[in-house]
């Protein structure tokens, strides 16, 4: 990643009362710097352009210098320009425009050659670190001209690192940073960047990613029961324990006492059924890896059995469902009496009516029984003396009708 026709701040070359100008250029190597030697007000005057040697490389539009890389850009009576391509460290000095006037006029153009670094690379002291200790990256930037400057980034916080330049024998130069920090278990798996600024590249970097070795971190949940722990019930722990490594070995115990002989451990959980307060106390589950050990408490208090069967909670729909099942039986219970008393009230209806009709029927046979001479008679005097007579036989009337 380069930056072609590099530039540095232009700095004009002109002397106070002459025409004659150019810029310094700055040109990363392999790329093409351009000259430009420029005249404000010419009279005719010849225009050339020298090396660093003050060989001759154009005469107004001729190239006396056997070499192929210089090109004519432009020439007029008011500029000569010319390119250099596939630049080489070289090619780095100062290059003279010059006016025949008399006196003869000069101005220079520093060519800068930059040379970006190679790919930078990281280094850490030790692969793997535990939590709590000190860990050292170095960062190495080769073969650049100027030298690079470097940058520390461990994730969003920038770190501070001890840098050093050494120049070679080619006017090259190699950087190195190194940084020391103590790192702790949130910086596992976080990137380390070893960032390069250089005038002749960016966005380049080396980046190595942190491996944090830490004790486990240990959590007790209950399982069973969801609520208070009272006497009969049973009790379920799980142990919940993350390191790195991964913990090895997993411990159930109780502080100051025992263990109850019943109760059942398997890996990570704890099992004790018919509680009862002999069971109170704290229980711990202990978890240890390469790095350390750590652990987590639950304290047990076991209460009183409830007396009374609780009233079962339901929700508003259920409460609701059970009204209407109860009303629908009440009025279920309320047809079946109406249905028994109308029953019991026909019956005794019908009694009623039995017992009238069996009363009439005795009256009637006294009655009749009574006028029965009467009705035998031929007429009304023998009728009178048939009821005399039936006054005789009163006693057998009597007879009868008892």
């Amino acid at each position: 990643m380069s930056f072609s026709h590099l530039h540095s701040f232009p700095l004009c070359h002109e002397v106070d009362g002459q025409n004659l100008a150019t810029d310094n250029v700055s040109v990363i190597e392999g790329e093409t710097a351009t000259i430009s030697c420029r005249v404000k007000d010419n009279d005719d005057s010849v225009i050339q352009l020298l090396n660093p040697s003050r060989q001759t490389i154009y005469f107004k539009d001729v190239r006396p210098l056997k070499d192929s890389r210089f090109q004519l850009v432009n020439f007029s009576d008011n500029e000569l320009r010319v390119s250099l391509s596939n630049v080489s460290l070289s090619d780095e000095g100062r290059y003279v425009c010059q006016l025949y006037t008399d006196p003869p006029q000069e101005a220079y153009a520093d060519i800068t050659v930059l040379v970006p670094p190679g790919s930078p690379i990281i280094e850490s002291r030790e692969d793997v670190v535990s939590e709590g200790n000190e860990t050292e990256l170095t960062c190495t930037a080769m073969g650049s001209k100027p030298a690079a400057a470097i940058r520390w980034m461990k994730g969003e916080e920038e770190l501070t690192g001890e840098t050093t330049a050494e120049e070679t024998y080619d006017r090259m130069f190699t950087v190195t940073s190194r940084v020391t920090f103590s790192v702790t278990k949130e910086d596992d798996g976080v990137p380390v960047d070893c960032i390069i600024d250089h005038p002749a590249v960016k966005d380049l970097l080396a980046q190595r990613h942190l491996e944090v070795l830490y004790k486990p971190e240990v959590k007790i949940v209950v399982t069973y029961p969801e609520g208070l722990t009272r006497e009969g019930d049973s009790l379920d722990l799980t142990c919940i324990a993350e390191g790195k490594p991964h913990p090895h070995q997993i411990n159930w115990l109780r502080v100051d006492e025992d263990v109850p002989s019943h109760a059942v451990v398997t890996g990570s959980d704890l099992y004790i059924e018919n509680l009862n307060k002999s069971y109170n106390g704290t229980y711990r589950c202990v978890a240890s890896n390469a790095v350390g050990e750590a652990f987590d408490d639950y304290i047990l208090y076991v209460y009183d059995a409830p007396t009374t069967i609780p009233t079962p909670t339901t929700n508003p729909v259920n409460t609701q469902d059970s009204r209407a099942g109860e009303g629908a039986q009440q009025k279920i219970d309320h047809a079946v009496i109406g249905g028994v008393v109308a029953v019991v009230m026909f019956a005794i209806l019908c009694a009623l009516i039995v017992l009238g009709r069996y009363f009439a029927r005795h009256k009637g046979t006294y009655f009749t029984h009574e006028a029965k001479g009467a009705d035998d008679a031929a007429d009304a005097d023998t009728a009178i003396i048939n009821a005399e007579g039936g006054h005789n036989n009163t006693d057998e009337k009597k007879e009868y009708y008892i």
